[in-house]
């Protein structure tokens, strides 16, 4: 897949630009804080259906503007053309076209574009809270299976009406009993539906992460990834270790539930779901989270970036690798290494304040604020 045009209207720094790309690296070169990282993030925004940095799409739109636009064209594999819109209007919803027809919902849009994006922020994937390796999965699985998205979307609002009414029942006890039952079936459900397919994605991803992880680090280090659900069960990344069925997920979550059910009329809030689950990452059979150095931090999250391209790859159009200001972070060695393996890609973009610290050749592109906006110019 090739990214071949990328339009921000009203989006953070921009108060209108356009910039075509070609197959190959391109450089996105300038002073820190001018604007080249809000370019990818509205790439990621239209490929995942959210920001890598920001939970709403409120700081995503300039201020004082009353909508941003970003807008994609693409050519996949196939050579086929393709275009998405996205308008973000926050407090009125986002509303996506894809090849110049609306769509229902904004998540049918997701994984038209397909990127892997690798910033700053990964760090959290490893040494953050469970929240962001969970966030980790879902933005692989919405490109991955584009289905994916709107089932979390079902799931989310089951967890919010079940909640809603945990909170509520105080000590009403049967007058809410046969309502929480509903919810709980679906919530059921949809907590399987969600969980089966992060357990697959967990088994693809392990394979290909602990090899990029060896490649990078020059290492012959055990890299291992285990998911973790709330309800017990337990499930490695290892391609000896089977993947529970759905039915049987869903027993499990069911039982995980009925355990807890004193304790969330107490509390008011769901204790057992995809939403409490935690993806664990080891290196050398010790969590990495606790025990892996700074630098043993970096090469896991960007193996596992890294990974999500071979498995992505794997079901449909190779997608475009974002890196942002990634090489600044890397030692001469790991630099090589990387830049070694962006060779085998069809398509790279690279942030970098300054051109020299990306030991890669290709068009280059400045990026400056002037008069309080981001601009571009191609060399």
């Amino acid at each position: 897949m090739i990214l071949r045009r990328l339009e921000l209207v009203d989006v953070r720094s921009y108060e209108q630009q356009e910039l075509t790309f070609e197959p190959g690296v391109t450089l996105l070169v300038g002073p820190n804080a001018h604007g080249k990282t809000n370019l990818l993030e509205a790439a990621h925004r239209v490929a995942t259906g959210s920001s890598h940095r920001v939970a709403s799409d409120l700081p995503l739109v300039r201020r004082d503007a009353e909508a941003g636009y970003v807008r994609v064209e693409l050519d996949t594999d196939a050579g086929r053309r393709r275009k998405i819109e996205l308008e973000l209007r926050p407090g009125a919803g986002t509303r996506a076209r894809v090849d110049g027809q609306a769509v229902r919902q904004t998540s049918d849009a997701v994984g038209v574009l397909r990127v892997v994006l690798f910033a700053p922020e990964d760090l959290a994937i490893v040494a953050g809270d469970p929240s962001e390796r969970r966030r980790f999965l879902d933005d692989v699985l919405a490109q991955r299976r584009p289905a994916y998205a709107a089932a979390r979307s079902d799931y989310d609002r089951v967890l919010r009406q079940r909640n809603r009414l945990l909170k509520t029942a105080g000590g009403r006890g049967g007058d809410v009993a046969a309502t929480l039952q509903v919810w709980t079936a679906q919530l059921v459900a949809h907590a399987a539906t969600l969980t089966a397919a992060r357990v697959a994605a967990v088994h693809a991803l392990a394979g290909p992460t602990s090899a990029f992880y060896a490649e990078l680090a020059d290492l012959p280090e055990p890299v291992t990834l285990t998911y973790r659900s709330s309800c017990g069960l337990v499930v490695s990344g290892d391609p000896g270790c089977g993947v529970p069925d759905r039915d049987a997920l869903a027993v499990q979550l069911r039982a995980g539930l009925e355990a807890v059910a004193d304790e969330e009329l107490a509390r008011g809030v769901t204790l057992v779901g995809p939403h409490r689950d935690d993806l664990e990452l080891s290196v050398r059979g010790l969590p990495a989270r606790g025990y892996a150095s700074h630098g043993q931090h970096w090469t896991l999250a960007l193996a596992l970036r890294l990974a999500t391209y071979d498995v992505l790859a794997e079901v449909g159009d190779h997608p475009v690798v974002l890196l942002d200001d990634v090489f600044a972070e890397l030692d001469q060695a790991r630099r090589a290494r990387l830049a070694a393996a962006c060779q085998r890609w069809g398509q790279v973009l690279v942030t970098a304040a300054v051109e020299d610290d990306v030991p890669l050749r290709g068009a280059v592109v400045d990026v400056r604020v002037v008069d309080g906006r981001s601009t571009v110019a191609t060399r």
